[in-house]
């Protein structure tokens, strides 16, 4: 029956379009992937950047946290250094308390001679002006406590090196009583720093736990961004593959388009050709003369076989009105 889907004519490319649309199909499908593992691949770059942020934002805050702390240990370093100095100071007093500085054999410290030496001087003075002796003995006597004084200022420079707290080393119970004092306090002073360092490191060591938390998100989410990059780049790599396909059989298609429209240009052009009139062409006017001539409908002249008779009759009918107007009007009566 005329309109039937079966009596339609199947196109000739319907299977080469059917290949081209699914593969067309799936090109869409994985830019789909594409698109997504990039948008993904970015949102993860954006977290990695925000997280860098908060590291460094928090590693400069650790630099300042870390600077106290340095102040504190040195501060601490200060204070343990003084009560050292000041210790060793009152083993030098106590040895010389004790007597420990006259023992033979034993070298004296600094510090235990140049006290012997002010408490010496401070006697042979005040003897030289309360007492009354010989110009001899008085020359002797003002002759060692030169000596004395010299040999004092040779120790002042090694003593005021170990010497951490001034004291006056001709009372020596009284300096033995400072220098315990001091050494008190410095050592407090050095529990008290010591107790300030601890709970900064204690700040500083959860800032740290922090950075390296922060750290390992930035690592984290960096290598989330370059993984899902990858994916991008390697389904990028075979719609590149797949593309060529495509574009092989869109070619392919268009070439068999083309050749089916130039076909039926060239049958549509020979068609009108063919039913063209010689008015139209001058190639079928010459062809139709020429049929004419063979068959001899026509003779050179323009005159053809009916012409004759034509002309005859033509004759005829004008010989008779002729006569009729020879004849004059019929007059009726």
């Amino acid at each position: 029956m005329r309109g039937m889907p079966n009596d339609a004519e199947k196109n000739p490319d319907a299977d080469k379009l059917a290949e081209l649309r699914d593969m067309e199909a799936k090109v869409r499908r994985m830019r789909d992937n594409r698109n997504s593992f990039r948008d993904q691949g970015k949102a993860m770059a954006k977290k990695r950047n925000a997280v860098q942020d908060q590291y460094k934002e928090h590693r400069e805050k650790l630099d300042g946290m870390k600077a106290e702390l340095d102040a504190i240990h040195t501060e601490r370093n200060l204070h343990r250094a003084k009560r050292d100095a000041v210790n060793a100071q009152l083993r030098d007093l106590f040895a010389q308390v004790k007597g420990r500085r006259g023992e033979h054999g034993e070298k004296k410290s600094a510090t235990a001679e140049y006290s012997q030496l002010l408490s010496q001087i401070n006697n042979l003075e005040e003897q030289f002006q309360t007492t009354s002796s010989s110009t001899k003995k008085e020359k002797e006597t003002m002759e060692r406590i030169k000596r004395m004084k010299r040999r004092a200022e040779e120790l002042e420079p090694e003593v005021a090196k170990f010497e951490m707290v001034a004291v006056d080393l001709s009372n020596l119970d009284e300096a033995i009583a400072t220098l315990k004092a001091e050494s008190d306090d410095a050592h407090n002073l050095f529990v008290e720093a010591l107790k300030r360092a601890d709970e900064k490191w204690a700040e500083y060591k959860e800032g740290l736990d922090h950075r390296d938390f922060l750290k390992a998100e930035g690592d984290r989410h960096h290598n989330e961004s370059v993984e899902l990059h990858e994916k991008a780049n390697a389904i990028h790599e075979k719609i590149d593959e797949l593309m060529v396909n495509v574009n092989k059989a869109r070619d392919e298609l268009n070439m068999a388009r083309q050749e089916r429209e130039s076909w039926i240009t060239d049958h549509n052009k020979s068609v009108k050709a063919e039913m063209k009139t010689g008015a139209e062409s001058d190639e079928v006017a010459d062809m139709l003369v020429q049929s004419l001539l063979s068959d001899g409908e026509l003779v050179f002249g323009g005159v053809g076989r009916d012409d004759a008779a034509q002309k005859a009759k033509r004759g005829g009918a004008s010989s008779k009105k002729k006569n009729m107007r020879r004849m004059g009007p019929i007059r009726r009566r």
